[in-house]
């Protein structure tokens, strides 16, 4: 799976558990060295990152002689390095949204084309209910190959008649990839030789189930004790995870989409309203964010409205501002100056969408350049905020820092244990935002903080608040 969170161990895994150090030691410098042994020149040399790893992946598994290997994609389906299996069990297409448009299209009927094109003649392979053009996009490519394609039925088809399943992921989205993941797990079985009651039956073409067109539906089955303790024991770190610190309640989804991030605020308004409310009322809610890559960041800033945060605070996905870093999680095609003018612009969007929103008449600052804003303070520890001079203060209460530390000691002003205490005395800034902002945080019976828009930032955060997952 990619990409990883904190070390880039987790992106291969035997039993669930990333590789240890020792394994990952061993494969990665066998696979290093035939492959050194074996590169021609002319052809481009050693595989990039996302690929060497891809490679190490399928060596390591057959090595360990896995029963099962499940491989996720890279970015798209079609073209991409995983998509070299002849023969897959069977192949899964969970629910689409706009992403990596410059590689995959602009358009859901385009990038529907890329994820097709990990169908296998004679393969089954089954989908969530997708938007129509999508699903015909999917259905003509699982045609033209001769790969039988399924409609998963919802998950409530499975609850019929009995208790309702406890999902170990949070979210209403989760029931459709739930109800995915029991169609890949039935199908394997199946093929083993297990008794299963659900028998893939094929649909003439043309016939209509579900309101989704010509692609039959999946069979509901009696789903065994192992199905239902899989589902309710499942965890992925980074996605609708819950950390209470104390005061502080950190909500952390890495979604990164238009739909995805809909589907976080969802789970955030409903996770958030399932705490206890503080017996004085006073409760503060913090946006922590970052997207990268090609992202329309004004259209998933947007969504995030409604989610009604007392302060935005925006930094790059580097954990520290020191080069001195976990290795894991430095990305040597972003430089700190790029990433930095980019949180700047999130900033001034947010501030444009609180105007629209309230009808204030909130200063914006005048364009910014980065590089005249990077000057540490001595006397506050080399603390950095990025504020513009203003002769008038920022009404959006939104910040800029310069990197997820010292973002996250803001915004804990010292009531969570795992986050250090700012340098300056009280967590004062020389800013009206952060200052004023200082004194609320610090007062509030709950901080609630929302850490979203890209799995790079989800990891950063994880890797300070859990510091076990760097073991």
């Amino acid at each position: 799976s990619s990409p990883h969170l904190v070390q880039v161990r987790e992106r291969i895994r035997i039993n669930g558990q990333p590789l240890s150090k020792e394994l990952f030691s061993k494969y990665f410098w066998l696979v290093y060295h035939r492959l050194q042994e074996t590169k021609d020149e002319a052809h481009g040399g050693m595989p990039a990152y996302f690929r060497f790893l891809t490679i190490m992946a399928f060596h390591v598994f057959l090595q360990e002689k896995v029963d099962l290997a499940v491989m996720e994609v890279g970015i798209g389906g079609a073209y991409d390095c995983t998509n070299i299996i002849r023969t897959p069990v069977v192949c899964g297409v969970s629910s689409l949204g706009i992403d990596h448009t410059s590689i995959l299209g602009d358009t859901v009927e385009k990038i529907a084309w890329q994820k097709g094109g990990i169908f296998k003649p004679g393969v089954p392979a089954f989908t969530v209910p997708q938007p129509e053009r999508s699903l015909e996009v999917l259905r003509d490519r699982a045609q033209e190959c001769g790969c039988p394609l399924y409609l998963c039925p919802e998950l409530d088809a499975f609850e019929a008649g009995n208790r309702a399943l406890e999902l170990g992921l949070a979210g209403s989205h989760q029931r459709s990839n739930a109800a995915l993941a029991l169609q890949l797990s039935q199908t394997w079985l199946q093929r083993r030789g297990c008794d299963g009651t659900g028998v893939l039956q094929d649909v003439p073409p043309g016939t209509e189930l579900s309101g989704q067109r010509s692609v039959p539906l999946a069979p509901v089955f009696r789903l065994s004790d192992a199905m239902v303790q899989g589902l309710r024991d499942t965890e992925w770190l980074g996605r609708t995870q819950v950390l209470p610190h104390g005061p502080v309640t950190w909500y952390i989804d890495g979604a990164h989409t238009t739909s995805s991030v809909q589907a976080c605020v969802r789970w955030f308004h409903q996770a958030a309203l399932n705490e206890h409310k503080a017996q004085d009322g006073s409760e503060v809610r913090v946006l922590l964010f970052n997207a990268t890559g090609d992202r329309d960041t004004a259209a998933l800033l947007k969504l995030l409205l409604p989610c009604h945060f007392d302060y935005a605070v925006f930094c790059p996905n580097f954990t520290e501002v020191s080069v001195a870093t976990n290795v894991d999680q430095q990305n040597f095609n972003v430089t700190l100056e790029n990433a930095l003018t980019r949180c700047l612009e999130n900033q001034k969007t947010w501030t444009q969408l609180m105007e629209e929103k309230g009808g204030q008449d909130l200063w914006l600052p005048a364009p910014l350049e980065v590089g005249g804003l990077l000057k540490p303070d001595p006397l506050r520890g080399g603390a950095l905020l990025l504020v513009p001079p203003a002769e008038r203060p920022l009404n959006s209460n939104s910040l800029v820092f310069p990197c997820i530390s010292h973002a996250l000691q803001w915004i804990a002003q010292g009531r969570d244990p795992h986050v250090p205490v700012p340098a300056s005395k009280g967590g004062a800034h020389p800013h009206p935002v952060a200052t004023s902002g200082a004194v609320l945080l610090q007062e509030a019976a709950a901080i609630r903080v929302l850490v979203t828009g890209s799995l790079h930032l989800v990891g950063g955060v994880l890797k300070l608040l859990v510091p076990a997952l760097s073991q």
